[in-house]
């Protein structure tokens, strides 16, 4: 009997904790990004310059990609380029997770969040490439600061109220494939009206219930093959295992064209790389939609590449490299961040990283039904943080739409990493062949295959590279 009531009192800890959470990342604190109108900003291999030709203002600029009112040189299409890129966040009241009762993310899924936002720009190159943006990008509104007020006090004691309740059982509805092309006026009507179908399909794999096929509930199932669960830490190199898993065993038709590829020991065998790309064109399926003729006839692979940039904390003379990777127009991102948040890094200005932020608890939203609102998956402000409160530890991502594509990447990725006088080691390394024909780990456990990136799941010894996400 004592075990039983125990239990139940740490049940009942958990669900206040998850409903405080809940409300405690329900609100973001509405402040300005300043950028230098005399720098250029990168955003995944595209470069703004926010100065006019006649613009004599001073060299520091708010420019929030919110503000309206900022529109000089290439401010407006930056903002709409970021506000096209899909964002995942915090979620909740979504059906119970996978081996728990949690039906929250909040306080410990950031890792996972910025995992799928990165896989989310890999699908967005694969199918709609990298000048496609939102039509509805600019029209966002911005994230309003919350105060306490009686509506939020309301809003927790319902929170606690609803996690105290039964909860809801999962949902059994799938997502439904890209919808066929209608008959509409022009061919460009017709493209911009499937490249929409596709934005939204995209965003539906990435749902928060069991049956999305790219959704948080999937990639905790994963993880419990690796003996991570939900409400466990998370780190970016484990979750690159989780998104390569999630992938391959996708059921999803439309995914069927793409496959995923993770480094070993921060090497890239090219000849691995060149497999993949053929063993994603022989498992083409005749279920793929119709209309995705033109874009998801290219069958790519997505490389995910985990590092560890220093010891303890960043060293600069890996700044240099990492904007130099965030300068190529087939990098999807980097998935780190700074001690205790994970954040999905896609650009840079200067010394400050550019990135996406997952800690903000938003509703739950029903992806099955054919209009579901898009606005929350599209963030309209972005934030900045200096290279040298950056993690160590990370994980890059490239997308490679073919065994020519990857040819091209594999040269550029080569001067890239050439060491420089102040690196005396790459990051990571391209070599040719295979891993097989390296054999260099053959006596490993395929967990530890992966070391020093993967954690043993019975080591209790927290290292400074371990992120602590709260």
């Amino acid at each position: 009997m004592e075990n039983k009531g125990s239990d139940e009192v740490e049940k009942l800890k958990t669900k206040f904790l998850s409903a405080w959470h809940n409300v405690k990342y329900s609100w973001a604190l509405k402040s300005k990004t300043s950028f230098s109108r005399n720098s250029p900003v990168f955003l995944l291999g595209k470069c703004y310059h926010f100065k006019a030709e006649d613009d004599d203002s001073p060299e520091e600029a708010c420019c929030d990609a919110s503000n309206a009112d900022c529109v000089m040189g290439n401010v407006e299409a930056f903002r709409r380029d970021f506000a096209s890129r899909v964002w995942l966040t915090y979620r909740e009241e979504f059906p119970p997770l996978p081996g728990s009762s949690l039906t929250s993310d909040c306080g410990w899924g950031c890792m996972l969040r910025a995992g799928q936002m990165m896989l989310a720009q890999a699908l967005t190159l694969h199918f709609l490439g990298r000048d496609w943006t939102w039509s509805e990008a600019l029209d966002l509104q911005p994230l309003d600061t919350e105060t306490w007020t009686a509506t939020a006090a309301k809003r927790l004691v319902a929170s606690v109220e609803a996690s105290l309740q039964s909860s809801p059982g999962p949902s059994n509805h799938r997502s439904p494939p890209p919808n066929r092309a209608l008959s509409l006026g022009s061919a460009e009507e017709a493209d911009a009206h499937m490249k929409e179908m596709y934005h939204r399909s995209l965003v539906q794999w990435f749902g928060d219930s069991p049956a999305a096929q790219l959704g948080l509930h999937r990639l905790v199932r994963l993880g419990l093959t690796m003996g991570k669960q939900a409400g466990d830490w998370y780190g970016p190199a484990v979750v690159a295992h989780i998104l390569k898993k999630a992938v391959e065993e996708s059921m999803e038709p439309g995914l069927a064209g793409l496959t995923a590829y993770v480094s070993q020991d921060c090497t890239v065998y090219s000849g691995d790389v060149l497999d993949s790309h053929r063993a994603a064109t022989s498992e083409q399926t005749s279920d793929q939609p119709e209309c995705s003729s033109p874009l998801a006839q290219s069958r790519g692979v997505i490389i995910l590449i985990p590092v560890r940039l220093g010891g303890e904390k960043t060293n600069p003379d890996y700044f240099d490299f990492a904007k130099s990777i965030l300068s190529l127009e087939y990098c999807i991102g980097i998935i780190g961040g700074k001690p205790k948040q994970a954040c999905y890094f896609v650009g840079f200005q200067d010394d400050s990283l550019i990135y996406m932020d997952p800690h903000y608890c938003q509703a739950f939203v029903d992806v099955s039904s054919s209009h579901f609102p898009l606005q929350s998956y599209h963030c309209p402000s972005p934030k900045k943080m200096p290279f040298s409160k950056m993690d160590p530890s990370c994980t890059i991502g490239f997308y490679s739409r073919s065994a020519q594509d990857y040819e091209r990447i594999s040269k550029e990725l080569s001067k890239v990493l050439q060491p420089s006088a102040k690196e005396k080691y790459p990051a990571f390394t391209l070599v040719a062949g295979h891993s097989r024909d390296y054999d260099l780990s053959s006596s490993l456990s395929p967990e530890k295959r992966e070391w020093p990136f993967i954690r043993d799941p019975h080591r209790t010894v927290t290292t400074a590279g371990d992120f602590v996400l709260l």
